[in-house]
């Protein structure tokens, strides 16, 4: 399980270390993971390659005929890329994905329990600061209702 926030910066080459604590989740899987997009925010989904196979072969069976299962399949899956971590324990963030997600130098890596986020600096900060702003417009879904924190 990923969790927990971390603040990292991408080298000029666009290569991000991977914190020591999450490299072993990808150690299982020879370093391997797969980058792809989020389809709703500006940000990029890390798993852990045998994860990703999992969520592709789901992606891959949705309704060709959806214009909406389509969307996603173009989304997830086309920009889906295979990295894997490097000596140093650092992965590549190819140049594509760097600019889906808008990223420089500072980035947040988000632990989201089967994969990581990654987000820009900028760009997560607004998203927190707009959620922690937001009122309570909208319902909470039945599933959490009986959450207890």
């Amino acid at each position: 399980m990923f969790r927990g926030i971390t603040n990292l910066n991408l080298d000029g080459k666009g290569r991000l270390a991977m914190p020591t604590r999450h490299r072993a989740a990808f150690a299982q899987d020879e370093g391997q993971l797969v980058i792809t997009i989020d389809t709703d925010e500006r940000c990029l989904l890390l798993y852990p390659l045998s994860t990703w196979l999992t969520i592709e072969r789901q992606i891959d069976a949705l309704p060709s005929f959806n214009k909406t299962a389509n969307r996603i399949k173009r989304m997830l899956i086309g920009h889906a890329t295979e990295v894997s971590l490097d000596a140093a324990g650092r992965i590549l963030i190819p140049g594509e994905l760097r600019g889906h997600a808008e990223l420089d130098k500072e980035a947040v890596l988000v632990g989201q329990g089967k994969k990581l986020e990654l987000w820009a600096q900028g760009n997560w900060t607004r998203l927190t600061d707009a959620f922690l702003n937001e009122g309570e417009d909208e319902a909470l879904p039945a599933a959490l209702e009986s959450l207890s924190l």
